[in-house]
């Protein structure tokens, strides 16, 4: 007990020798390059961390200081090698500053050891991290408009200020050479980028914006058939109609274009465009309206929508007929149909104010059976995978409980699958027409 004393009253002398005037300095230098360290942390999570609204908000300001955030963000590898060198400059300083200060309060002495491992590695660290790293990356994102006004000028100063230009110029050119000779690219799945995307929501994030990305990440893998719409529902015309009878239907429908068959809707044989039959309406009905038909564009059942999307665009075309494996028409997928799929649905004067399904409480829904799956997926929001292993062909609520009964059931009967019970409302011998869904909290 007596030797500790003496020897912690002579580490506490050497502790209060050391402790001058350059000590001192040391650690105000310290702190000032903490707070350096905590600027250029923030300032990387405040300008990678704008939306949209902020950036269109700063073009809308059009001042000095905003023109020159705008500049900085549309060179993002420079704004990043300008942070990145005077952060790792500044984290250098502290540890070696920190070296010196250490050496005066706790001179290295045999016994002293752990003491300073401790102050220097894990104190110095805890103390970096927590006040260059994590603090200010927390107070940037939430604040990042403030903080980029904050940091616009010493960054655009020090990033065209010598020995930092310098390095930042060669680090630059550097990465891109190294993009051009690299030849390789990562592959990332959809599941990875849907578990990503479920990862990064935020509460503060607008849910239609969410599920915009949610339909983009979707958009990949959807198909054709999933999005069309049924043959039975299609306003197509007979080749043999007359042009009065042509033109009556037309204002009937409503629609720019319409599908145009032979003897049956199986036999699509072109599309008509309204506008090409407008220079025609003085005609009489003996004109041969057929003669302004476009040739229609045939897809598979499976055909992927982003595919279809860029076969949209090449062709300069806004429709096509779903065909199946027997050539017969299944339906038609629109371009709208497919940008519905990232935006959501698309109204104009001539779709119906209707809602196809009514909700009748948080866990309770009804439905026409016609209701594709894909759009049932998206209003009881859920990925529809219990029901994809089930479904077989079917692509509508209808259908899919065809496909399990093996029959068309009466009303009142129903199917269970994962928790969701499906009971039919209405029926007739050829279809069901009307379900009632109900989410139970777990699985029968």
């Amino acid at each position: 007990m007596n030797s500790t004393e003496p020897s912690s009253q002579s580490l506490y002398r050497v502790v209060e020798c050391g402790f001058n005037s350059s000590t001192v300095l040391y650690i105000l230098l310290v702190i000032l390059l903490l707070f350096l360290a905590a600027l250029m942390s923030g300032s990387e999570s405040a300008f990678f961390s704008l939306k949209p609204t902020e950036t269109d908000s700063l073009k809308k300001e059009n001042s000095p200081k905003s023109k020159l955030i705008l500049e900085l963000i549309s060179k993002p590898k420079e704004l990043l090698a300008t942070l990145l060198i005077i952060h790792n400059f500044v984290n250098v300083g502290v540890v070696i500053l920190t070296t010196f200060i250490m050496d005066q309060l706790v001179p290295p002495k045999p016994g002293t050891e752990l003491t300073r491992f401790l102050l220097e590695v894990v104190g110095i660290t805890f103390l970096i991290l927590l006040t260059g790293e994590v603090i200010p990356k927390i107070f940037a994102t939430r604040n990042s408009i403030k903080v980029v006004n904050w940091v616009a000028y010493p960054l655009n100063f020090f990033g065209k200020t010598p020995p930092i230009s310098w390095v930042k110029f060669i680090l630059v050119k550097g990465s891109f050479f190294i993009q051009k000779m690299a030849k390789s690219s990562v592959q990332v799945s959809t599941d990875e980028l849907e578990q990503a995307l479920a990862l990064t929501k935020e509460d503060s994030d607008s849910e239609e914006e969410h599920k915009i990305l949610e339909g983009i990440v979707r958009f990949g893998k959807t198909e054709a058939c999933q999005i069309m719409t049924p043959r039975v529902e299609v306003e197509a015309i007979d080749s043999e109609s007359l042009l009065n009878e042509v033109l009556d239907y037309i204002l009937e429908a409503g629609y720019s274009r319409i599908p145009i068959y032979r003897d049956s809707q199986d036999n699509v044989i072109g599309i008509l465009y309204i506008k090409d039959l407008l220079p025609h309406l003085s005609e009489k009905n003996e004109f041969d309206w057929k003669s302004v038909l476009r040739k229609p564009f045939f897809i598979p059942e499976n055909k992927k929508i982003n595919d279809l999307l860029q076969e949209f665009r090449k062709m300069k075309m806004h429709m096509a007929i779903v065909v199946d494996e027997y050539g017969g028409a299944s339906g038609i997928v629109t371009l709208e149909d497919i940008l519905e799929e990232i935006v959501g649905e698309i109204t104009d004067e001539f779709d119906e104010n209707d809602i196809p399904y009514v909700k009748l409480d948080e866990n309770t829904f009804t439905f026409e059976g016609r209701t594709s799956l894909n759009d049932f997926y998206k209003i009881i929001e859920e990925d529809g995978a219990d029901f994809e292993l089930v479904k077989g062909d079917s692509e509508t609520i209808g259908g899919l409980m065809i496909e399990q009964a093996g029959r068309i059931l009466k009303n009142n009967e129903y199917i269970s699958i994962s928790n969701y019970k499906l009971i039919v409302v209405s029926s007739d011998k050829k279809r069901i027409r009307s379900i009632k869904v109900i989410k139970s909290q777990t699985n029968e």
